[in-house]
Protein backbone atom coordinates (compact mmCIF):
# COMPACT_ATOMS: atom_id res chain seq x y z
CA UNK A 1 0.00 0.00 0.00
CA UNK A 2 1.42 3.65 -0.90
CA UNK A 3 0.70 6.51 1.51
CA UNK A 4 -0.46 9.99 0.48
CA UNK A 5 1.56 13.47 0.70
CA UNK A 6 -1.39 14.20 2.85
CA UNK A 7 -0.64 11.45 5.05
CA UNK A 8 2.94 12.15 5.45
CA UNK A 9 2.26 16.05 6.36
CA UNK A 10 -0.31 14.52 9.12
CA UNK A 11 2.47 12.67 10.63
CA UNK A 12 4.61 16.13 10.51
CA UNK A 13 2.41 18.44 11.86
CA UNK A 14 3.49 20.80 14.22
CA UNK A 15 6.54 20.23 13.11
CA UNK A 16 9.48 23.03 13.55
CA UNK A 17 10.98 24.08 10.60
CA UNK A 18 14.29 24.08 9.06
CA UNK A 19 14.87 20.45 10.25
CA UNK A 20 17.08 17.58 9.15
CA UNK A 21 15.94 14.36 7.61
CA UNK A 22 16.28 12.78 10.87
CA UNK A 23 14.41 14.95 12.93
CA UNK A 24 11.74 14.25 10.00
CA UNK A 25 11.68 10.82 10.88
CA UNK A 26 11.78 11.41 14.84
CA UNK A 27 8.94 13.67 14.89
CA UNK A 28 6.77 10.88 12.53
CA UNK A 29 7.77 8.18 14.87
CA UNK A 30 6.46 10.15 18.18
CA UNK A 31 3.13 10.93 16.63
CA UNK A 32 3.29 7.09 15.88
CA UNK A 33 3.21 7.44 12.15
CA UNK A 34 2.17 4.55 9.95
CA UNK A 35 4.59 2.49 8.44
CA UNK A 36 4.32 3.41 4.31
CA UNK A 37 4.96 7.23 6.35
CA UNK A 38 8.18 5.82 7.74
CA UNK A 39 8.97 3.94 4.69
CA UNK A 40 8.64 7.50 2.69
CA UNK A 41 10.17 9.52 5.01
CA UNK A 42 13.35 6.66 5.10
CA UNK A 43 13.73 7.10 1.40
CA UNK A 44 14.03 11.32 1.66
CA UNK A 45 17.83 12.93 0.47
CA UNK A 46 19.46 13.51 3.44
CA UNK A 47 19.31 17.18 3.50
CA UNK A 48 17.76 20.54 5.45
CA UNK A 49 14.03 20.90 4.71
CA UNK A 50 12.60 24.65 4.71
CA UNK A 51 8.92 23.64 5.13
CA UNK A 52 6.30 21.09 4.53
CA UNK A 53 6.23 22.38 0.68
CA UNK A 54 10.11 20.99 0.59
CA UNK A 55 9.59 17.55 2.34
CA UNK A 56 6.27 17.50 -0.66
CA UNK A 57 8.18 18.20 -3.02
CA UNK A 58 10.75 15.20 -2.60
CA UNK A 59 8.03 12.85 -2.12
CA UNK A 60 5.86 13.77 -5.26
CA UNK A 61 5.95 10.47 -7.65
CA UNK A 62 6.98 7.90 -4.45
Amino acid sequence: MQTSPIEVQKALKGMDYPAKKKDLIEHAKKHKAGKEVMEVLEELPDHEYNNATDVSREFSGK
